[in-house]
């Protein structure tokens, strides 16, 4: 039988709308099942702990679990290539940082773009560098470093993990017309900085402990301020270098493409109440992490704070001719 073409147009549109019905639904009632939150890197990497911390306290506003899944490879494109393909609906999200959302973007070729294929849930924290070198390196400050660096071309060499390390590297040899050899790693710099196989490297606040012991050595920190943790380590700026990467090393959450504004929403009020706790901001404090201000974690701000990014260091990436090791 067949139907009035009227009777069959009114059809088609009602069945046309249940699939944003559906969305609709599903957002209202999200979630309703475990949530995956991908860290592209391996486990116990900072982006790693950050993620472990901040899932344990947004389990108890979300009212669901969320399982952390490491997936490391290629500098985090690969976990962050999943994310772009996972469904839109909030149960598949990931802990960005720099390297996955900015360097990589104009390092790698990649299947996706880092930011028209995500939604910006909130920004996490900034991740300061800190200078380290072996403990039998001759310079007893930053700036006897440089001397001697200067005085040594190609003499020294820096151990080279991750796409934010050849940056903020690659950079100090520019500012510092200075000259030595990049080497590069999947892991394990800290470890040969500590044998003495490597002379430098940029790494965050989780070697400390091995600079408080005497077995390497800090020589600035890439911050505005001071650590809290390191309060004798003087800032790239006081030493008379004021190299502007104080922001190149930060961390936030992602979702596909897509995700409907309620469920991103709903991620955003779990992430921010969960950074207002004492035990994530302590705990991120002891890691040497410096949590976004409030009146920051939003979606619209850590998308404007990537594409600022963006627009800051891809121009010096090109100029420094970065490629993937």
């Amino acid at each position: 039988m067949r139907l009035p073409r009227r009777q069959f147009l009114h059809l088609a549109a009602g069945a046309a709308a249940l699939p944003a019905i559906s969305r609709s639904t599903e957002a209202q009632t999200y979630p309703t099942r475990p949530i995956t939150m991908v860290v592209p890197f391996l486990a116990g990497s900072s982006a790693d702990a950050t993620a472990r911390v901040l899932a344990e306290q947004m389990r108890s506003s979300l009212g669901q679990p969320i399982i952390i899944e490491n997936v490391s490879g290629a500098d985090g494109s690969i976990g962050t290539g999943r994310v772009a393909r996972a469904r839109p609906d909030g149960y598949t999200i990931e802990l960005g940082v720099t390297s996955t959302h900015m360097m990589n973007g104009a390092v790698y070729s990649l299947p996706y773009d880092v930011v028209n294929d995500f939604a910006p849930i909130s920004p996490l924290a900034t991740v300061p560098g800190v200078l380290f070198a072996r403990k039998t390196m001759p310079a007893s400050d930053l700036n006897e470093l440089i001397a001697w660096l200067k005085a040594n071309p190609n003499k020294a060499s820096a151990g080279i993990a991750t796409s934010y390390q050849r940056l903020v590297t690659a950079f100090l040899q520019k500012e510092t017309a200075t000259q030595f050899t990049f080497v590069p790693y999947r892991g394990g710099a800290i470890q040969d900085l500590v044998a003495g196989h490597i002379d430098l490297v940029f790494g965050n606040a989780d070697p400390l402990a091995l600079v408080r012991a005497g077995s390497i050595r800090a020589y600035a920190v890439a911050s505005d301020t001071r650590l809290s943790l390191a309060p004798d380590i003087p800032t790239f700026g006081e030493m008379g270098l004021p190299l502007s990467f104080s922001d190149a090393g930060w961390q936030g959450l992602f979702a596909p493409k897509g995700t409907p504004k309620e469920i991103i929403d709903r991620l955003n009020a779990a992430t921010v109440q969960a950074l207002a706790d004492p035990l994530v901001r302590s705990r991120l404090a002891d890691l040497g992490f410096e949590i976004f201000p409030l009146e920051q974690q939003t979606p619209s701000a850590l998308g404007a704070f990537q594409k600022a990014q963006i627009e800051k260091w891809w121009p010096l990436i090109k100029e420094l001719g970065i490629k993937p090791e």
